[in-house]
């Protein structure tokens, strides 16, 4: 059995309804994509802030869309389009079709995922795959419940990073550690004790299976329940918006002479957390990767 995948176009204001409808219509999924994801022109949502603007956005979604809905293969397209227009009273659609054929679906996915090469020092492998480099620290991580693959230029920027430090005998924070990639990676890479910490609960549980799977010991704590504490090295891959505000915090989790290291910073916002955090650290010369900036420095 085949099925057949609608994708039309759609604005930031009729990107939710269209979605909904196709769903009341008896299509079997729908998500909204950015339509220029994995471009220069990628939006950043969730509330990021800009260089030319202080003030936070409310959390939305992207200005230009792509709505994929899937049927069964036999769907009549155009009597789905029409119903949609009547739906939401909305008088065209920009729209194209694609079949896909049946298949071992978990095969499928994991083909997606290969190894990572973060450089000859460390590696990410999902647990289906061989380990391309054994001699080099090798972390075992399958896509899950969180944020952090190792695929995203944030990650790859802050594992870049952490595998230039000298961690031996040091401790370090991991804030919003997401899938706990971080910082299983600076206990793979020496560190005497590690902690992690995020809001999402979700967050946590990827995060202590995944140490389990790398037989590495770390200390996650959710945001509420973690105490005030002062590391080596702290390191916070979130969005910057977050940053902004979790400035006095990290920088108070930070010992003098400590290192930092924040990412999720998209280039045309880092003059302003550069600014936001000069006040308590000595701040590095960015460092980027496509259109995201890593940011690190010193505690005074």
């Amino acid at each position: 059995m085949a099925w057949l995948l609608l994708k039309i176009e759609a604005t930031e204001q009729t990107a939710d309804a269209i979605s909904d409808a196709l769903m009341d219509i008896g299509a079997l999924s729908a998500s909204i994509e950015d339509a220029n994801a994995e471009t220069p022109a990628e939006q950043a949502i969730f509330g990021e802030p800009s260089s030319r603007d202080i003030h936070y956005p409310p959390p939305g979604i992207w200005q230009h869309n792509i709505v994929t809905a899937m049927f069964d293969e036999t769907a009549d397209v155009e009597a789905v389009i029409s119903t949609l227009c009547q739906a939401t009273g909305i008088a065209s659609f920009k729209h194209s079709t694609e079949t896909i054929a049946e298949q071992d679906w978990v095969r499928a996915t994991q083909a997606q995922f290969d190894p990572i090469k973060i450089n000859d020092k460390l590696w990410i492998v999902p647990s289906w795959h061989d380990a391309p480099s054994p001699d080099a620290i090798n972390i075992v991580l399958d896509p899950g419940l969180a944020f952090g693959t190792g695929s995203h230029p944030t990650t790859g920027l802050c594992l870049e990073w952490l595998t230039k430090q000298k961690l031996a005998n040091q401790s370090m924070l991991d804030y919003g550690c997401g899938s706990g990639i971080l910082a299983i990676a600076a206990k793979k890479l020496g560190a005497m004790r590690v902690v992690g910490v995020d809001i999402d609960t979700q967050a946590i549980i990827a995060s202590n299976y995944n140490a389990q799977q790398n037989q590495v010991s770390v200390d996650f704590f959710d945001a509420d329940s973690f105490s005030h504490q002062m590391f080596d090295v702290v390191v916070a891959n979130i969005l910057s918006s977050a940053l902004m505000v979790l400035a006095p915090a990290l920088a108070k989790y930070c010992k003098t002479g400590g290192k930092l290291a924040l990412s999720g910073i998209l280039q045309e916002q880092h003059e302003l957390l550069i600014a936001r955090y000069s006040e308590w650290f000595n701040m590095d010369v960015p460092i980027q990767k496509d259109a995201w900036i890593l940011l690190t420095g010193t505690k005074r």
